[in-house]
């Protein structure tokens, strides 16, 4: 496998079956370059090959999903039949792959081990590790040309300062390397950057136990990240737990109990508010950390509402998991179409507005909603949501297959979207309870949420991304 490119402006890939027609801005005569081997980018991977379109993914990590392979340990709350690719599923079946248990709920290190790792083993040298995009803009051209621009290819900077031309951009880089800062009001704390903080998912019960045990932990965040540290701070001996959150209540964390279609997901919040009942995490509402710094008796906090008031906590190690914001920076000399509230496509951002959706009642949506001014530029998955939480793969899948399907021309099938994402609503909580007797819960440590049953609590339902 080739780690980077050798600084020449042109690549030349060996092509998977003839390439169709060009359209939607895209160049036929060169690939379209997938950012990030994460899943979704390999899912784009996958549809590319299905219609013969010549492609390569640069992956900026020492391996394939590698910001996947940071929470690892983590078991996610959305069974195997949601997070296989179609596209993906039959090039592997062809290949003699069979899939995981469709309702079992893997970690993130099964992810990669059962599924990705075996799908970019079929792509070979189309896949490129330690190769990270610093720059996307048009050959011979900034922002502001006009003539001709739809005409150039894209150019592409690696960090190693070589250069790649390609005939579409299919950016799935993520939002994993971006985390938002602890501070309230989006601005970082003062002091921020000057203490040891933690970001989301750290490995509790693993690597990381020695750096948690026996230590006054504060995890700040609402959403799924916190709840999961949470959880496994929880099982650990004489650490006591503070629990951060802007809100006046956890509501909204604590998501939609029994009545969520993904029963792991409404399990994760259930358990999280018993913890908080019985006292074995302290919570504490409307808190807008302002200051943190160091102090011979551990890490002071400060929190100041918006009406001034000010209160403080000393911790010995914080864990800020406040959620991620895109980073469009590599294509500022691109012209995109941002929405100025999320980040994300101006036609896409009232789909997904998390004041108004969650990751079930986000509608159908595809490349039209994904395209920017910049014909051929397309970013997909996480990022393409901004700073919305309320993605899920099944729906980055889609847009993956919509994209493709418009640089090959087929418009049809590009705005024949389909989505059928989990809602909460009613449903049986038998598959998650039963996986919980044998490995853990979703959201979770594998090998076990609690040492112990908690009783079940009544919830109010939110979001489902907090």
């Amino acid at each position: 496998m080739s780690d980077s490119c050798c600084g020449t402006t042109t690549i030349a890939i060996e092509q998977l079956t003839a390439p169709r027609q060009a359209t939607s801005g895209r160049r036929d005569d060169l690939p379209v370059v997938v950012i990030g081997a994460g899943p979704v980018g390999l899912a784009a991977a996958a549809h590319l090959a299905e219609r013969g379109i010549d492609f390569l993914v640069l992956e900026a990590g020492e391996r394939i999903a590698a910001s996947i392979a940071q929470w690892g340990h983590v078991r996610v709350f959305s069974p195997w039949k949601y997070d296989i690719d179609a596209a993906a599923r039959r090039l592997l079946e062809a290949d003699g792959w069979s899939a995981p248990d469709p309702e079992w709920l893997p970690t993130g290190a099964e992810i990669i081990a059962d599924y990705l790792a075996p799908l970019a083993e079929l792509f070979g040298d189309r896949v490129r590790t330690d190769a990270r995009v610093t720059a996307v803009s048009r050959l011979g051209y900034d922002r502001v040309r006009t003539a001709g621009r739809e005409q150039a290819p894209f150019l592409i900077r690696l960090a190693d300062g070589g250069e790649l031309q390609a005939g579409a951009i299919i950016d799935a880089s993520g939002t994993w390397t971006t985390p938002n800062a602890l501070g309230a009001s989006g601005l970082p704390a003062h002091g921020e950057n000057e203490v040891s903080i933690d970001h989301a998912l750290p490995d509790v019960l693993g690597t990381d136990r020695h750096r948690y045990e026996g230590r006054h932990v504060l995890v700040v965040g609402a959403g799924h990240s916190s709840a999961t540290t949470l959880l496994a701070l929880a099982q650990l001996d004489d650490t006591p737990i503070t629990w951060a959150i802007r809100a006046g209540n956890a509501g909204r964390a604590y998501g939609g109990g029994d009545a969520d279609a993904l029963p792991a997901r409404g399990a994760l919040g259930t358990r999280l508010h018993a913890l908080v009942t019985s006292g074995r995490i302290q919570l504490l509402t409307g808190f807008f950390t302002h200051q943190v710094r160091a102090t011979g008796d551990g890490v002071e906090v400060t929190s100041r509402t918006p009406s001034g008031a000010e209160r403080t906590i000393i911790v010995d190690r914080i864990v800020s998991a406040t959620g991620y914001r895109p980073d469009h920076s590599i294509a500022a000399e691109l012209r995109l179409d941002l929405d100025p509230v999320l980040g994300s496509t101006r036609a896409l951002a009232p789909l997904i507005d998390p004041n108004r959706h969650s990751c079930g009642t986000v509608p159908p949506h595809g490349v039209d909603e994904l395209a920017h001014p910049e014909p051929g530029y397309y970013a997909i998955g996480v990022k393409s949501y901004g700073r919305a939480p309320t993605f899920l793969l099944a729906t980055g899948y889609e847009q993956a297959r919509s994209v493709v399907a418009a640089l090959a021309g087929d418009w049809e099938a590009a705005r024949d979207v389909q989505l059928d994402l989990p809602e909460t609503g009613v449903c049986s909580s038998g598959p998650a309870e039963d996986q919980e007797q044998r490995v853990g819960l979703a959201g979770g440590i594998s090998g076990g949420l609690l040492s112990a049953p908690l009783p079940l609590a009544t919830v109010s339902t939110g979001s489902c991304c907090g």
